[in-house]
């Protein structure tokens, strides 16, 4: 059997509780919304695999972000997407750092079934008509908010609650890619 799961930034916990207030206080003015309970991430890709092949995956991942340095990542504006998704825009610096670790991550999973996101962002709110949009555009103008991404997170849907859920993590060790392809050949 195949379960969903899914690879996220996800910031530190002090960005993590003022995104959260953020959601309560859109939730205020118009009511529940679809991503009101998720958890503050950037979404890197949603893929389906078996409970045998995610040991693979985790390897691969491991094996990938090792290589990655930590790097800091700055949150300067918001933004929308015509499918209603009002979301919180990375710096241009950031969105290329970030899409750099994306695009070569991405393409080192052996995985059939996969969604690659194109474009970070940090994701407020999703399926919003016109005026809810309108809502949060007025109520969010201006946020100034950074983290050290310094690992990427490996979550699992769980279906009971309708969210991913945090199964394990891999952390950005900055170590010597051409040492490791050195080392797996024997």
């Amino acid at each position: 059997m195949e379960n969903k799961y899914s690879l996220a930034f996800i910031p530190d916990s002090n960005t993590i509780e003022e995104i959260k207030k953020m959601k309560l206080q859109l939730a205020d003015k118009i009511g529940w919304y679809n991503s009101k309970n998720s958890l503050a991430h950037i979404t890197i890709c949603e893929f389906s695999t078996t409970e045998n092949n995610i040991e693979i995956v985790k390897k691969q991942i491991d094996r990938k972000t090792s290589t990655y340095s930590p790097i800091e990542i700055e949150l300067n504006g918001f933004d929308s997407y015509p499918n209603g998704a009002f979301f919180i825009k990375p710096s241009e610096d950031s969105i290329s750092e970030l899409k750099n670790i994306m695009k070569s991550l991405t393409t080192t999973l052996s995985i059939n079934k996969i969604y690659k996101s194109s474009e970070p962002h940090l994701s407020i709110a999703r399926k919003l008509d016109d005026k809810k949009l309108n809502t949060a555009n007025n109520l969010f103008q201006k946020i100034n908010l950074s983290f050290l991404c310094h690992s990427v997170f490996l979550r699992k849907f769980n279906p009971s609650i309708k969210q991913f859920e945090i199964i394990d993590s891999f952390e950005f060790k900055n170590e010597d890619s051409s040492e490791e392809i050195q080392g797996s050949l024997f």
